[in-house]
Formats: structure tokens, sequence, C-alpha cells
């Protein structure tokens, strides 16, 4: 099984970071050039609509997205609103806390910089691969709406290219299973008993449960439980957040000059040393921040097509909002929290450092540990609590709970384009039974996959965006966008 893994990890470490066996092997990693290739290409093709248009875009997500257009007659099944609320819930999860983390510790605080330029181009990929889920989405016979890259690539691309749908849509029952669904119930099942000793099969009982009464009922009850949890949740962690810079004012300053320090290597001694680094921060933020907003991956593309509008454009600036809440200000939070609140963490040589991505702490470890610093402990009838530590526990909670409603939809849209639609709702049952056996299990080893499961939806979607991008350019400049 340790080779099995081991093979795993050099797969992972060459398609993300160039390397084989731990020596690199090509210069630049296969999944950067794609990505941000990709990102870039559609950037300058849109003459930097994503940055033209994020006002209006947000203007728009506040005084019109919350009523669908009544007379669309492509179709849609919840309101733009609460499409993107849908498409959130999967974006802001585990990544936006854990994944920070793990980016500043594999990359130092220059992969934080990676994230964001990720995020930048991202926008021009969300917005390419939802106006395509809007333009060629299906109404099937049972009345539901089906869209997303496998739809566009049979509605699309020729016959020929079907196969690509089938590998995205494998792709993404691979990567659901992998980082929407058991990751995330492991993650609220660990967080709880940590911070309030709740044994893990009650809060695997209780997350399964509750999940399936929302899923039960597709995606009108998501969305209509995604468009009131996911902007309460993301608002309240902003504004603790701010709550908590504010606190440590004087160190913010200093944080952002890491960021842009180590993101070109001025802060090591030079030469090897600082492209070593570098690579390390670009695989490390490119990754992360593919893992928290999902830009070019296809997977919010899929909530998207449900929206009730007939204007393809209209949907994809929407769409490309997401990647900006998620990265660029929900991540950018965490990680300026954890570079910013200084302390005592544990360090390799068995004392302490000043900074908790500097410490042996990991993942999750680190965001708790800062919060749970930052927020004074107080003493409740002669108990010690922890308001950082349980805000953390809460936060990781809902961030993955909303994950595994968002990613249902899409294993479901996934499971049906490949077998039918009857099977949509055995996999709503089949899906919280892997939320309850996903609390239970020590599984660690299936965080091993989720730069492969990413990779297995990315890659088949990026090519059929690209194909399709003459269609993408037609439809902004009908739409007034381009000039």
């Amino acid at each position: 099984m340790e080779e099995f893994y081991a093979r795993v990890d050099n797969i992972s470490g060459f398609i993300w970071g160039g390397t084989w066996n731990g020596a690199t092997v090509l210069p630049l990693a296969p999944m950067v050039v794609v990505l941000l290739g990709t990102g870039l290409y559609f950037m300058v093709r849109l003459k930097f609509l994503p940055v033209r248009r994020l006002l209006p875009a947000f203007g728009n997500l506040f005084f019109r997205s919350r009523k669908g257009d009544a007379d669309a007659s492509a179709g849609g099944d919840i309101t733009p609103w609460n499409a993107l609320s849908t498409a959130l819930s999967g974006q802001v999860g585990t990544g936006n806390l854990a994944g920070v983390a793990t980016a500043l510790s594999l990359g130092g605080p220059g992969a934080i910089f990676w994230m964001w330029v990720t995020a930048f181009f991202g926008m021009a990929a969300a917005f390419a691969e939802s106006s395509l889920a809007v333009k060629y989405r299906e109404r099937h016979p049972d009345g539901a709406t089906h869209g997303g890259p496998m739809v566009y690539i049979k509605n699309g691309l020729s016959g020929k290219w079907r196969w690509l749908a089938v590998f995205f849509s494998l792709g993404t029952i691979f990567s659901a299973v992998v980082t929407g669904n058991m990751t995330q119930a492991n993650s609220i099942a660990t967080a709880m008993e940590a911070s309030s000793g709740v044994p893990t099969w009650v809060s695997g009982l209780v997350v399964a449960v509750v999940a399936f009464i929302v899923i039960i009922g597709g995606i009108k009850s998501i969305g209509s439980v995604a468009g009131k949890v996911v902007p309460a949740m993301a608002l309240g962690y902003i504004l603790i957040a701010i709550i908590m810079l504010a606190m440590h004012a004087e160190h913010v300053p200093e944080a952002f000059g890491k960021i842009f320090a180590y993101a070109f290597g001025l802060e090591q001694a030079g030469g090897g040393v600082a492209g070593y680094a570098v690579l390390q921060a670009v695989r490390a933020g490119v990754a992360r921040g593919l893992f928290s907003n999902e830009a070019g991956q296809g997977s919010t593309a899929i909530a998207h097509a449900a929206a009730q509008t007939d204007d393809p454009v209209f949907q994809g600036e929407i769409a490309m909002l997401g990647s900006f809440i998620d990265t660029i200000v929900i991540c950018t939070m965490t990680a300026l929290v954890i570079l910013a609140v200084p302390g005592a963490f544990p360090a390799a040589d068995g004392g302490v450092v000043e900074y908790a991505w500097q410490s042996t702490l990991q993942g999750a470890q680190v965001t708790t540990a800062v919060f749970g610093h930052a927020l004074p402990d107080v003493t409740i009838g002669g108990a010690t609590i922890s308001p950082g530590g349980i805000f953390i526990a809460v936060a990781l909670a809902l961030f993955a709970f909303t994950t595994i409603l968002g990613w249902s939809y899409y294993m479901e849209q996934a499971a049906t384009f490949l077998f039918g639609d009857w099977i949509a709702k055995p996999m709503r049952f089949v899906w919280v039974g892997m939320v309850f056996i996903g609390a239970l299990q020590q599984i660690d080893f299936i965080w091993k996959f989720g730069d492969l499961a990413n990779a297995s939806m990315a890659f088949p979607n990026l090519i059929a965006i690209l194909l399709l991008s003459p269609v993408v350019i037609t439809m902004a400049k009908d739409a007034g966008r381009l000039k």
C-alpha cells in the first residue's frame, strides 16, 4: 500500500509540480501551464472583461439575481442568486481554512500571491464555462435542468468528443467522493470531537440526516438553503477575520509584504534556493487555489447551468464573482490572520516559533491555533473556553457541510449523464450513506488523491472551453461586452 501511495504522490507531483521522485523534471508543471494559460487566454480574448465588469456584476448580483427571468425560454430551476450560492457552497469549504494553511506551510507566504493569480485568471475561465453551461443546457422529460461541461461538450462539440464528456463525468464522481463528501464529513466529525468531545458517529449521523433532508428535494431545495446559509456564513467569517486583523493591525502591512517578497524569492538566499522557493510557492498556490475556488475545474458551471435566466453572459458574469469572493476575499482573510497573528507555536526542534505557518502544525490545526490565540480564552463556571477555537470548529463544520450539499448535486448530474435520469434519487441515498461512513473513518489517505481528483475534472473541462472559445467570444460580443 505504501508503494501505491508513493505512486499517487509521484503522479500528483508531476501534474502539479513538474517533479518525479522528488526531483524536478519540468521547469513548469503541466497543470500550472494549462490552468493559468487557459485563464490568461480568455482574459486577453475577452479584453479583461472580468476586471471591467466586476462592479457591474456585483450590482447585478444584489439587484437583479435574486429573481430569475420570468420568461426564461431556456429553462432553469433556481434563481441566479441561488445558483451562485450553490456554487459557492462547493467553493467555500475546508480549502478556505485548511487549504490556505497547507499552501502557507508548503509554499510559504508567496503561495498566497499565486492563489490570487489563479483566482484572477480563473474569473475568466469561470465566465467561459458558466456561460457555455447556460447556453447548451437541456431540459429533460422529468422537468429538471441538466447542464455543465459534460452537456456543453456533447451539445457544443461533435460526437467524436463524447469520450471527453464521459471522462469529465467520471472525474466529477471521483472528485465528489474524494474532496466533496467523505473528507468534508470527516473534517466536521474530527473538529467537533476536538472542540467539544462529540463522538464522531454522532456528528456523522447528524450531518447525514440534515444533508438528506436538504438534498432529497434536489437542486431547488439545495439552492434555497444555500441562498440563505452561504451568504450569512461567508459574511460572518469575514467580519470575525476583520476584527482579528484590527486587533493586530500593526502586523498586517508586514503580512502583505511577506506575501509579495516570498512570491518572487526576495526573502531567500538567492540563486537556486530562491528559484526552488518560488517554484514551491507557485505549485502550492495554484494547487490550493484550484482546490478552493474550482475555477476551470467545471464543477461550478453545473450549478450555474440551473439558473433561471436566458442570458448566458449575465450568468457568466455572476459566476466569475465566485472565484473573487472565495479566493480574493475569504482565502485572503484566512491568510492574513495566519500571517499577522504572532504567538508561540511548536517548532520542529522542540522549541517554539512566532508564526503558526512556520510550526509543525498542519492544515486546519494551523488555522485553529491562530484563531484560538487571537481571541483570548474565557472562563465560565471554572471551565476555560477558547472562543477562537470554537469559532473555527463551527466555521469548518458549516463550510464543510455546505460543500457536501453542493457536491451532491455535481455528482448526481454526472451520474445521470452516464446512466440516465433514473439514478438521481438513488444517488442521494448513496451520498448520505457515504457522509456517515466518512465521518467514522480515518481517511487521511484520501487527501492524497485530492489534487489528482481536481485534475481529472480540470483537464477535460479546460480542453472543452478552449475548443468552444469562439462561442464564448461571440456571446460576449453579441451582449455588447466587447468592442
